[in-house]
C-alpha cells in the first residue's frame, strides 16, 4: 500500500507521462497564404463582381422586403428608416436616414451593395440575408422613401 503522502507525487507524475513533447509539434504558419484565406459565405457576392439582377417590382416584393426588414434592419434603422432604432437607442452610432437627400437619390443597387458588403459601422448581411431578399429589402426602403416624400405628381389636390 503507498503512503497517503506519495499520492499528489503520483497523480502529478501519472499526469505528466502522457504529455509528449510539445514544441515538436506541427504547427500552421499564421502567415501563410492557406492559413489567411477566407471563404466567401454562402449566397455572397464576392467584392468587385456584379450582383445579381433586380427583379421586377411587385407587390410581393414589397412585401417580403417589408417582412426582411422588420427583421434584419429596424434594430438599427427603426421601422420608419429614420436611423433610431432600438439599438441606436442603447448607445450605438445611429445610421444615416434613409429620408436623406443623398439616399433618396442613390440607386437601388446601393442599398443592395451596402447590405452585401457593409459600410461604415454596418457588417456585411451578406451571409445572413440571400441575394434575393437583399432585392427585396432594397424595394422596400424605397417604398419607405416615397412615404416620407412623395414627388408632387402623386399627392392628390
Amino acid at each position: 500500500m503507498m503512503p497517503r503522502s506519495a499520492l499528489p507525487l503520483f497523480v502529478v507524475l501519472a499526469l505528466l507521462s502522457g504529455c509528449d513533447d510539445m514544441t515538436v509539434q506541427p504547427k500552421a504558419d499564421p502567415y501563410s497564404a492557406e492559413a489567411n484565406m477566407v471563404t466567401p459565405a454562402q449566397d455572397t457576392v464576392a467584392w468587385g463582381d456584379t450582383a445579381s439582377k433586380p427583379p421586377p417590382l411587385t407587390l410581393a416584393l414589397i412585401q417580403r422586403g417589408q417582412q426582411r426588414f422588420r427583421i434584419d434592419c429596424t434594430p438599427c434603422h427603426s421601422e420608419l428608416g429614420d436611423g433610431h432604432g432600438m439599438v441606436v437607442q442603447r448607445g450605438f452610432p445611429a445610421p444615416p436616414s434613409y429620408h436623406i437627400d443623398r439616399l433618396r437619390q442613390a440607386p437601388t443597387q446601393h442599398f443592395y451593395d451596402v447590405i452585401t458588403h457593409g459600410y461604415g459601422a454596418m457588417y456585411s448581411f451578406a451571409g445572413r440575408v440571400a441575394p434575393a431578399d437583399r432585392w427585396a429589402i432594397a424595394a422596400y426602403i424605397r417604398a419607405l422613401q416615397l412615404s416620407q416624400h412623395p414627388p408632387p405628381a402623386m399627392v392628390s389636390r
